[in-house]
This record gives structure tokens, sequence and C-alpha cells, in this order.
């Protein structure tokens, strides 16, 4: 299954038909997605799913309909096994951004959380799950597929937060005040931090 938040609300990509019934089913083949994306938008649906037999279709669909903006982005750690955490438009953020023309994803991720956070000595220690969400800017809306890579850094230095990106404050916290922060993030950090495990 892909979970694909629209404006933070879930809309869920399976193959499986389940009993619960908090949710609005749709079957691919007899909707029309951008419409669907729309109501979400516009919170007249919560939550979603988007049925098919091969999920992978429904995913390239969705891709086909909406244009896909590739980003990378990085889960921090430091020796003391504080997560790197941004905080930008009122919200508890991971360091993050979009591909640059012939960027290897990997190098995106570690460019961009150095530019966001000004943390350097980054080493990719291994790739987590890619994240969906649809955004709307312009008046049109994007599908943005965010590529995640587990670091673990060094830096003893100056955290400094990228102004022109609107971070407001960069912060190591650590395992107490990530659940802390959470509380305030996005549903897709709350995800990487489900398989990071930290409950």
């Amino acid at each position: 299954m892909y979970k694909v938040f629209v404006n933070d609300k879930p809309l869920f990509l399976t193959n499986h038909i389940s009993k619960e019934t908090d949710f609005q089913l749709f079957l691919l083949e007899s909707i029309d997605i951008e419409q669907l994306i729309v109501k979400i938008f516009q919170n007249k649906i919560q939550k979603a799913y988007l049925y098919h037999p091969d999920e992978k279709e429904i995913l390239k669909t969705l891709k086909e309909k909406i244009p896909v903006n590739k980003a990378g982005g990085g889960l921090v750690y430091n020796k003391k096994g504080e997560v790197l955490f941004i905080f930008r438009n009122g919200k508890w953020d991971l360091p993050k951004g979009g591909t640059n023309k012939g960027e290897e994803i990997e190098d995106t991720a570690m460019r961009e959380v150095e530019e966001e956070t000004g943390v350097g000595q980054l080493k990719v220690t291994k790739k987590l799950q890619k994240t969906y969400h649809v955004f709307k800017r312009n008046g049109k809306y994007r599908l943005k597929i965010t590529h995640w890579f587990e670091m673990t850094s060094d830096y003893e230095g100056t955290l400094v937060g990228q102004a022109e990106e609107g971070i407001e404050k960069v912060a190591w916290l650590s395992p107490i005040q990530i659940k802390e922060a959470l509380k305030n993030s996005y549903e897709n950090i709350k995800l990487l931090f489900e398989e990071e495990s930290l409950g």
C-alpha cells in the first residue's frame, strides 16, 4: 500500500479492500483522480482509499495525471543519537529539497541538509522509504516524491537555518523532544519515525 498525503490527509493506494467504514473507497478505473484530490483539498473528504488490483498501476496513473517533483531529504543523527530538525511554517520538519538537473538523489539529500541547516560531514547510512504528498503551487497540483536517507554527522558547529527557505529554527532533538515535535509535524515525517521505530 502507498500512502499519499493530500493537504496532510491520507489517500491510500491499495489492492486490498478492507471492511473499515470511516473512509471512502474509489475504484481507479471509475474515478477522476484530479477531482478526488480537489475534494480532499477542500476538506470534503478526510480519508480515501483508491483501489486497483495492481497498486503500482495506481501510482503510475497518479504520476501521469499530476506532475511529479522529485526531492531528497535526510534523517540525520549526531553522535549523541539526536536527530536534526528544522522549524518552518509553524511546524517541525526534516531538511529536504528538490533535485537539480542531472543530480543523483543521494547527493540532493546531502546538499539540501547542508544548505538548510549548515550541518556538514554527512554520511549516508541507509536508504529509507519514499514519501508522497500532493501540494498546490500557483493553482496547480503537484505530486512530491521525497527519497529519504538516514545519515550521520560528527558536525558540532553552529546550526544555520536557510532564511530564504523560511527556516526559523534548526535543532538537534533528543528522542523525548522528537516525540513532542512530531505532535506538530507532518504525517509523512511521522511515517519515517514509525519506520525508525522510535514509537
